[in-house]
C-alpha cells in the first residue's frame, strides 16, 4: 500500500483527506480554502495543491457559486490506497471492517486456488520466509503484522494474476487494520498453523486444498476480530 505523501502539501492530503472520509466533513459539505489555510499554518499553494489531489480521489469538487464541496460517498475511489487507509485510523467502522472481510473472502481463496497451480520455487521461498518470519516474532506485534503482510502479499504474487495483484491494496487494508487490533491486545491466537496450512497446499499443488485453508484463515482471523469487539462492547448483543 502506498504510503502517506511527505511534506506540507502531504501533511494537508493527510488532514484533509482523514476528515473527510472519518466523517468530519460529511458529503455535501463545503470546504473553505481560507479556513484551511489558517487551521493547517500553510500557503494558498499547499491548501490548493491539497485540494486537487483530494479531487482526484472524487472526495471533493469545485463549482461556480458553490465552491468546494464533499462530494457523496458514492464518488469516492474507496479502492485508493490512501482512503482504505484514513477508513481504518483510530477505530474503524464495523461496516468498513465487514467489507473488507467480505472481499478477503471472494478474493484470497481464489487466489490460493491459482496459487497452487502456478506458484514457482520463488513463491514457495517468498511464502516460507514470511511464515518463518510469523513464527519467530513471538509477542512482538508490529512484527506479526508486517509477516502475515508479507505472506499474503506472497500469496496473491504466486497465482501470477497481475490484475489479482492489484487487489493487494484491499488486502493490505483489512490485514493491517485486523491486525492492529488483535494483535493489540494482550492475546491473540497463534496465526502460524493456520498459515503453514495453506502454504502445504500450496506446495502440494492442491488447489480446492489451499482455498479451504485460505477460507479456514479467514474465518479464525474474523472470529478473533469478533471476540474482541464484543469484549469492547460488553452491553452489546446480537
Amino acid at each position: 500500500m502506498n504510503q502517506p505523501v511527505r511534506g506540507l502539501h502531504g501533511q494537508a492530503v493527510e488532514v484533509i483527506g482523514a476528515q473527510i472520509v472519518r466523517g468530519t466533513y460529511a458529503p455535501g459539505a463545503s470546504l473553505y480554502p481560507d479556513q484551511l489555510e489558517r487551521e493547517l499554518g500553510v500557503s494558498k499553494t499547499v491548501v490548493r495543491e491539497a485540494l486537487r489531489v483530494l479531487a482526484s480521489k472524487g472526495l471533493i469538487d469545485s463549482r461556480q457559486k458553490r465552491g468546494t464541496f464533499v462530494r457523496p460517498r458514492a464518488d469516492w475511489n474507496l479502492l485508493d490506497s490512501d482512503l482504505l487507509r484514513w477508513q481504518g485510523l483510530g477505530i474503524p467502522d464495523e461496516t468498513f471492517l465487514d467489507n473488507l472481510g467480505e472481499v478477503r473472502s471472494i478474493v484470497e481463496p481464489a487466489g490460493a486456488r491459482l496459487a497452487a497451480e502456478r506458484r514457482d520455487d520463488a513463491d514457495l521461498a517468498a511464502l516460507s520466509d514470511a511464515l518463518e518470519r510469523m513464527a519467530a516474532a513471538g509477542s512482538d506485534a508490529d512484527a506479526v503484522v508486517e509477516a502475515d503482510l508479507a505472506f499474503h502479499r506472497a500469496l496473491l504474487a504466486a497465482a501470477h494474476n497481475e490484475l489479482l495483484t492489484r487487489m493487494e491494496v484491499v488486502i493490505e487494508a483489512g490485514l493491517r487494520v485486523r491486525d492492529h487490533i488483535v494483535h493489540g491486545a494482550d492475546h491473540w491466537a497463534d496465526a502460524v498453523p493456520a498459515h503453514r496450512a495453506v502454504l502445504d497446499a500450496v506446495r502440494a499443488r492442491e488447489p480446492e486444498v489451499a482455498a479451504r485453508a485460505v477460507q479456514d484463515l479467514l474465518a479464525q482471523a474474523a472470529a478473533d476480530l469478533r471476540d474482541l469487539i464484543d469484549d469492547s462492547n460488553p452491553g452489546e448483543t446480537g
